[in-house]
């Protein structure tokens, strides 16, 4: 499909009367929930390369209190760091995307996965198989996620990141997986602000950014530079609720939170000869001359940000 097009129906969609519901059934038979197996493998490979990071830092999974920012359709790092162990996962959703039945699929489809997720936080497998049988077994009933876990994960939707109501200092780690690139910028910052209040001293910050375009995964003839072509005024054109994306680089988010006083312990960003040849046989818009080419052509990042123990949040 053209991403154009795809860009146009989603704007559509978003602005009419059911069209959630509608752009919901669409991803399901056309989209990326149309091979659920092969998106929540995708999603468990991501959470084991997180789980690897924290455990660098220096920081393990049981016992971990835990504050995931944008839940989506259904939990499944929240329900991964349930099994291996942690005290609490609060889960925050602007909208309330959840849905029952992916949620229950998705804990099934887990089961398959149960001796990586005991591997990966290094716990007994038989204490991970034994929280899987009775979360599935409590969401056959109908129930909701915090009786699920027996208390363990909070889901929070519709809830505002940058104003959590969690004490000071109430949690370990703060965390997303490709979420930040469709937040605006200044959300950004107010969620880094937040993060730094309610972080433990020496506790982290887990962002995982895909900064590249979307629209390439569905247009073969585009790749994921293809959007720094357009000004800010031209991407308004295809930006839209479904698909919003900041464009932001990966060295901004890194960048903004050292500007909020964290450490940064991890950055995986990696300049890719492949990006580079692409940035330079394209028409790139004057309002991103100010990057240098080896900082614009960057498409993901990693990045762990540690609150120093000394920082008292205001």
């Amino acid at each position: 499909m053209d991403w154009r097009v795809k860009g146009i129906i989603q704007k559509v969609l978003g602005a009419l009367p059911g069209g959630h519901a509608l752009h919901f059934h669409l991803q399901r038979r056309f989209g990326g929930l149309r091979d659920f197996d092969g998106e929540l493998a995708s999603k468990v490979d991501d959470w084991e390369i997180m789980v690897g990071h924290l455990r660098d830092a220096g920081i393990v999974l049981p016992g971990v209190r835990a504050f995931e920012i944008g839940t989506g359709w259904y939990p499944t790092f929240p329900f991964a760091c349930y099994l291996a162990g942690a005290a609490r996962v609060t889960t925050y959703d602007l909208n309330p995307h959840l849905r029952m039945d992916l949620t229950l699929q998705c804990a099934d489809i887990l089961g398959g996965f149960l001796p990586r997720i005991a591997t990966a936080a290094g716990v007994p497998l038989a204490e991970v198989e034994k929280r899987h049988r009775a979360l599935v077994e409590r969401l056959r009933t109908g129930a909701d996620l915090g009786v699920a876990t027996g208390g363990v994960i909070a889901y929070r939707a519709p809830a505002d990141a940058t104003r959590s109501l969690l004490p000071d200092g109430d949690v370990d780690v703060v965390f997303s997986n490709s979420v930040l690139e469709h937040v605006p910028p200044e959300v950004i910052d107010a969620m880094y602000a937040e993060s730094m209040r309610v972080l433990s001293p020496r506790g982290v910050m887990f962002h995982s950014v895909n900064c590249g375009d979307h629209y390439a995964y569905v247009d073969r003839n585009v790749h994921q530079l293809n959007y720094l072509r357009y000004s800010d005024e031209e991407w308004q054109r295809w930006n839209n609720a479904f698909l919003y994306q900041n464009r932001l680089r990966a060295h901004w988010f890194v960048d903004g939170a050292r500007r909020h006083g964290f450490d940064i312990d991890l950055d995986t960003r990696t300049t890719r000869e492949e990006r580079m040849k692409q940035l330079a046989a394209m028409p790139v818009h004057p309002q991103f001359a100010d990057v240098p080419a080896e900082q614009l052509c960057i498409t993901s990042v990693d990045f762990i940000a540690r609150k120093p123990a000394s920082t008292t949040a205001g």
